[in-house]
Order: structure tokens, then sequence, then C-alpha cells
């Protein structure tokens, strides 16, 4: 056959159109620490020991992202994002433990941006804290005392800010980077409920309940070596705990950073306040973080101080509920996918507050979680692979 053309047949082949498939990528992350934890200050009554040695798993994860080419600069997106942990069973919520993280489908369009529907992480956790990155401790977090307040309804109890982990029933668009410059806006049918509740639910005396839900609006502007960002947080529990039922949480959180070198300088302010149903306002506080961290070759420096400030809520008037928090926490890299660290955190809860370690009531042990005006703190080696 004459050479051209052998060579415009197989271009004619190659300029076919082939059915698009959807392309999937796996990866995740293996993180589990030894943790050493001890309780001082204002003992809890009946507490049997002041310390106590686990293992603590650091939200260990497996992603299953999904991306079809629909053509036009428009694909279908998705995402499984299985937590898990390697350290005992049933740490996921049993209503969805398969897909207990961030799990979404949507469309994602280059010029538009994305709109997904699922479970999304909201609002909290904006701090620019890098200490729980690689195998520092995901307890040692200044989310900690950041995306907490106290509720008051009884002695030790706190309650989350924007649930302090991923806010079910989420529908959320992301805008594209337009110069640096990106918006986020969600919005949850029942932020704090299971099931995708609404307005027509009824108590059991029958009169018509509040429907529950909650908006996330946040805006961030980042630079090649910083960034300054806000976010807004409003939502209404329709079946919450019986202590909030029908409450209603607002914050507003504002951060930025900068880098120079291998540091980098951070800070963040975290206001929040909890109303009743009956229209009380039964928490107002006003929390503060400055994180830093230094980076050369392998090694990996971190420490944040943050504060907890005074509950202006009337119910709290006289009392001490400030408390503070610090953080160190050093990492050696490994590899580009292995490290390894070891993290020291402290809590010092005022006589009337009542902070734990983020996770610590939720994925750690139920009897290490602290009475008003006691402390805690912990040492932790961590070993993290990510794939």
């Amino acid at each position: 056959m004459n050479k051209k053309l052998l060579a415009a047949a197989v271009a004619s082949a190659l300029a076919v159109p082939v059915t698009a498939s959807a392309q999937v990528a796996i990866s995740g992350i293996f993180k589990v620490g030894i943790t050493s934890i001890s309780a001082g200050g204002t003992k809890t009554p009946g507490r049997a020991n002041d310390s106590q040695i686990r293992v603590d798993d650091n939200s260990s994860r497996i992603l299953f992202n999904v991306t079809e080419d629909l053509g036009g600069g428009l694909a279908a997106v998705g995402q499984l994002d299985l937590r898990f942990a390697p350290d005992q069973a049933g740490a996921a919520p049993a209503n969805n433990p398969i897909g207990s993280g961030n799990t979404y489908v949507g469309l994602r369009s280059n010029s538009w941006g994305m709109i997904s529907l699922g479970r999304w992480d909201l609002h909290y956790g904006n701090q620019p804290d890098d200490l729980a990155s690689k195998a520092g401790a995901l307890m040692g977090a200044a989310v900690s005392l950041m995306d907490y307040q106290l509720n008051g309804t009884g002695a030790g109890q706190t309650i989350a800010v924007a649930n302090a982990t991923r806010t079910a029933n989420v529908i959320k668009w992301d805008s594209p980077n337009w110069g640096g410059f990106a918006l986020t806006a969600a919005y949850s049918t029942s932020p704090l409920a299971a099931s995708s509740e609404g307005d027509m639910s009824v108590t059991t005396a029958g009169t018509k309940a509040d429907g529950g839900d909650g908006m996330n609006l946040k805006a961030t502007f980042t630079g090649a070596n910083w960034q300054i960002g806000g976010s807004m947080w409003d939502a209404k529990a329709e079946a919450g705990t019986a202590a909030t039922a029908n409450w209603e949480q607002s914050s507003q959180a504002f951060w930025g950073y900068i880098r120079f070198g291998g540091f980098k300088v951070g800070a963040a302010a975290n206001t929040a306040d909890l109303t009743n149903s009956a229209g009380v306002v039964v928490s107002d506080r006003m929390n503060i973080t400055i994180p830093v961290s230094y980076t050369t070759g392998p090694h990996n420096f971190y420490a944040h101080y943050t504060m907890a400030g005074e509950d202006d809520a009337a119910q709290f008037a006289g009392l001490d509920t400030k408390a503070t928090m610090i953080a160190l926490a050093y990492v050696y890299d490994m590899s580009k996918r292995t490290s390894v660290g070891i993290t020291y955190a402290q809590i010092d809860n005022g006589a009337a507050a009542n902070y734990n370690f983020f996770t610590g009531a939720s994925l750690g042990s139920p009897d290490a979680a602290p009475g008003r005006g006691e402390d805690l703190s912990l040492i932790q080696f961590t070993l993290r692979h990510a794939f």
C-alpha cells in the first residue's frame, strides 16, 4: 500500500470518537497512634485512674473518586469516603458506616464550578493549623477548642460547632478559582439529623415541629505564600439530642496565614452562639488560635496556642469558662507517603469549662472525658501511611 494512503488510513482510524468511560482513582490514609493521656486539675468525682495508655485512630480512610468527562468542560464526579478505625470496630456512624466521610455525587464545570449532593465538612476546622497533617496527632489539633462551646444543660456537656464533622443532607456549590478567590455556598435540609427530615415532622403531642436546616458561606483569597478567609454558619436542629432539639447555632470564623522560607504563621478567630427553643442565648463565646510551623527537608515542627474565651451567656455569669490549649509536634518524613511523629498537647480548663481533645469523645475512650475544671494532657506517637 502506498505509504501516504496508509498514513491517511491510520489517521482516520485514530480520529474516530470512542465512548467515554469513567475514571476511578483509589487513595487513602492509614493513621494510628499510641496515646498516653492523663487528667489533672479538679478531678472528676469517682475517676478510678488519672491516666491510661491506648491505641487511637486518627481518621484513617479510603477514598474512591469517580470522574467521567462529559465533554465541553463538563464532568460527572463522585466520591466515596470510607472512614474506618484500624484499632477497633464500630467507630463509623451506625446509620452510614461506609460513606461516613465526605461522600457525594455531582457535576463539575470548568466555567461555573461544581454542584454536589451528599455529606461534607462545613465551616469547622478552618483555622490554618497544620499540626494534625502528616503524623501529628489529630487529638492535638486546635479544633479541640476552636469548634466547640459549652451548652450548659448539664455538668460536663459541650456541643460541637457545625457538628465538628461532616454535615448530612448537603446541597453545595464550589466556585472556580477566580484569580485566587474562591467561594463556597452550602445548604443542608437537616444538618444534625441522620435522615432527610423536614417541616412535615410532628411531635409526639401532635403539634408541628420546626423544620431543621443549615447554611454555610465561605470565601477565601489565596496568594502564592498567603491566604485570608472567612466562613459563616447558621443551623437549626430539628432532631438533635434532647438537649439541642430545635436549637439554633450561629458561628463566624476568620483566618489567615503567611509563608516565608520554611515557616508558616497563622491566626484565626471563631465566634459562636447557641439559642434554645425559647429564644434564650445559652452560650456565646469567641475563641482564638495562633498556629506556627517550620519544615526543613524531612523534618517538620508544629505548634499552636489556642484560647477559648469567656462565655458571655447569662447562665455563665461569674463563672470561669475559659480554657487554654498548647500543642507541640515533631514529624519525620520517612518517604513521600510515610511519616512518624510525636505530639504533646495540654488543655487547661477553667472551673466551669470542660473542653476535650478533638475526637476524644467520639473516637477515644469515654472514661477520659473531662469534667468541669478538669485538665487533660497527652503524648502520642503516630504512624501515618498514605497510598
